[in-house]
């Protein structure tokens, strides 16, 4: 369940972007991942003296998130670009940014799930073949004193543990990502590439409904966009049948 949930997050912007022709979504995507492609500029310790000293230097908070991306540290970059949209609420450019290192780490907490849960089952592959645990039989075999190897039974309950935080964190980012793309809608309620983001942040973020709203608003704003089939597929999975 963990790793069906974290990829709905980690593939949906390549699902709604990647060879769609939709004006301003893979044009972001691009811009996103070509981010800071070789060019220098002042170091993040100099940087991060500057925004201590000047707290309420905006380019400096921007410069620092930029240097951060740049170094691909999207925790230190997502710290940087909230003290500067704090500081420029309406600042469109620095939102989308800010949502696409939400986007990238999340990936990285999704890969940290599935990667804990294949270690989970890689020290006790047996439990995937256990019997069910109101047996005699099942109780005996999650008793670690009576069928388990100890050592594989602490690897697997440390790894269910990393499994478990990165889940945890991973929700987090999604709730912070959809926050982000709704002021971004706030800006340019008549954006369509906001309003199918927000679609697809709110979706992964479990939020049914605001994902609806969205993705119909996308529909009112770019009917015939090339995304336009795929979003309607998207809302009749959705949606729930009339009966």
């Amino acid at each position: 369940m963990f790793v069906l949930l974290a990829l709905v997050f980690a593939v949906g912007f390549v699902f709604f972007g990647v060879g769609s022709g939709s004006t301003g979504i893979s044009s972001a995507l691009q811009n996103f991942f070509n981010f800071g492609g070789g060019s220098s500029g002042p170091s993040v310790s100099s940087l991060k003296h500057k925004t201590a000293a000047q707290p309420k230097n905006a380019n400096a908070w921007r410069d620092l998130a930029t240097a951060y991306e740049q170094k691909h540290e999207p925790a230190n970059a997502i710290s940087a670009l909230t003290r500067y949209v704090a500081l420029r609420p309406k600042d469109a450019s620095a939102l989308q940014e800010l949502a696409s290192q939400y986007s990238t780490l999340a990936q990285t907490y999704s890969t940290q799930a599935q990667n804990a849960q294949t270690a989970a089952q890689e020290a006790d592959p047996g439990s995937l073949f256990a019997p069910p645990s109101s047996t005699g039989l099942g109780r005996a075999y999650t008793n670690t004193n009576l069928l388990r190897d100890p050592v594989s039974a602490a690897l697997e309950q440390q790894a269910t543990t990393q499994e478990t935080t990165a889940y945890q964190k991973l929700t987090q980012v999604e709730a912070k990502a959809e926050s982000t793309y709704r002021k971004l809608a706030e800006l340019d309620p008549n954006d369509a590439s906001t309003q199918v983001q927000l679609g697809q942040a709110a979706q992964a973020a479990n939020d049914t409904k605001t994902a609806i709203a969205a993705y119909r608003r996308f529909l009112k704003l770019a009917p015939t966009d090339p995304l336009a089939p795929q979003v309607r597929a998207v809302l009749k999975q959705l949606v729930p049948a009339k009966k």
